[in-house]
């Protein structure tokens, strides 16, 4: 309908200026103008081009006076006192004698430049003229070649531009319906990729955006379900494990005294990591409400709560930087990267600042740094680049892989870089 509607306003408008305007006047040049031309003495002519003359050696492209034209050949011959043989009239456009609105308009400029408006013979632009000499060169007279647009160029583009102006606010219009629903597309697939729980995409529109809105639904709805059935299966399967573990503990009393320490010790690793598991799980099927909230001060008073206990922390002073987030989730994030860090590193320096439509949380710590074909392999969840699975030295394995499902659920991702001088540096990058 758009479309429609845009094509028959702009033929409407053409249609308004074609039978409203006056018609172009072409430019118009008595007989005795061209007479005098041809005698070498081209006068100055008012609001038309001026008459070119120059000496041939025959006639403009060999042509000769076509039929439709005799009569201005004799009449010029008569007035120059020549031969009609003498006068060759080519490349010539003689104005329609019907068209009298614009026979008028050339009659009245002819009385505006002094003549007594009695003189109704004249030739219209183009044309080329050669009378011959008596030395038998040939004098040709023709219109000044225009540098710009005629007059029917110039009404063409009139139209045009008037055609353009009064179509932009429909073609914008038109723009801005088409984009709108693409639009929303990228908002809400943005939307799901900061938050797994967002809300459904609505779009009103027509019958291919509604199948396309409900597609993105269901994808939605598909991809929500498959993390919870895989979530719920890992938490399952930890639960489970609860059980066999607490029959293993009552039977270890009757291992010998030599080898019942080390099973129990293997018994409350696998029951922490079990309790890990299942707190993980917990926080993934019950994520906190998203709200707006200041993330310097969030990152400053998880930093001065450990510091009190005496850790080795700082935190450098930032400008308030406001994102919408899970408080809780991000504040577990910061502990495990601070925690990671004094553990590793001995101690660790934390700062927050703001990129191109970003906010970046960098935490360094002073410790040895990961090999480089580990940096991605520390974020698998019970993955300890310590071997003796000893929690004093490396705990469960599962705090980086909280960090980055907490950043990633955000929209954003965190990793891990090597610094040229030592240390490591924990970077989190979440949108702005």
């Amino acid at each position: 309908m758009l479309v429609g509607v845009s094509l028959i306003t702009a033929q409407a408008i053409s249609i308004f200026l074609l039978f409203n305007l006056p018609p172009p006047v072409p430019d118009f040049y008595r007989f005795s103008e061209i007479a005098e031309a041809l005698q070498g003495r081209p006068g100055d002519l008012i609001e038309r081009r001026d008459l070119q003359y120059h000496l041939a050696d025959a006639p403009p492209e060999g042509q000769s006076t076509v039929d439709s034209m005799m009569w201005a050949r004799d009449k010029l011959a008569e007035d120059l006192g020549v031969a009609p043989s003498a006068i060759v009239i080519a490349k010539t456009y003689r104005l329609p004698i019907s068209d009298r609105r614009v026979f008028r308009i050339v009659r009245d400029r002819m009385e505006r430049e002094g003549g007594e408006g009695q003189e109704d013979r004249f030739l219209v632009a183009p044309f080329e003229i050669a009378m011959q000499r008596p030395d038998g060169q040939w004098a040709v007279v023709r219109p000044q070649p225009g540098l710009g647009l005629n007059v029917w160029q110039q009404r063409v583009m009139l139209w045009f531009l008037l055609s353009a102006l009064v179509m932009a606010p429909i073609a914008w219009m038109f723009a801005r319906r088409l984009s709108q629903p693409l639009r929303l597309f990228a908002e809400a697939a943005e939307r799901l990729g900061r938050d797994p729980e967002a809300p459904p995409l609505t779009i009103r529109g027509s019958a291919e955006i509604a199948v396309a809105a409900r597609a993105f639904n269901q994808m939605q709805e598909r991809l929500r379900r498959y993390v919870q059935d895989r979530t719920a299966m890992v938490g399952a399967i930890a639960h489970d494990l609860r059980t066999p573990l607490t029959r293993l503990r009552f039977r270890i009393e009757n291992a010998p005294e030599d080898q019942r320490a080390k099973m129990a010790s293997d018994i409350d690793q696998m029951e922490a990591m079990v309790a890990a598991t299942l707190g993980f799980v917990r926080d993934a099927t019950r994520p906190g409400q998203r709200t707006r909230l200041e993330l310097a001060s969030l990152v400053e008073s998880v930093c001065d709560e450990m510091a009190e206990t005496g850790a080795a922390i700082e935190v450098e002073r930032a400008e308030k930087v406001v994102i919408e987030g899970d408080p809780v989730a991000l504040r577990r994030l910061v502990t495990n990267l601070l925690e990671n860090a004094v553990k590793f590193g001995d101690r660790a320096r934390a700062r927050v600042v703001t990129a191109e439509r970003a906010v970046i949380i960098e935490i360094d710590d002073e410790g040895p740094g990961i090999p480089e074909a580990e940096v991605e392999r520390v974020f698998e969840p019970f993955y300890r680049r310590e071997p003796s699975r000893s929690r004093g030295t490396g705990g469960i394995g599962l705090g980086l892989a909280v960090v980055r499902s907490i950043a990633r659920s955000h929209g954003g991702d965190v990793t891990m870089v090597n610094r040229p001088g030592g240390g490591l540096t924990a970077r989190v990058t979440l949108p702005g």
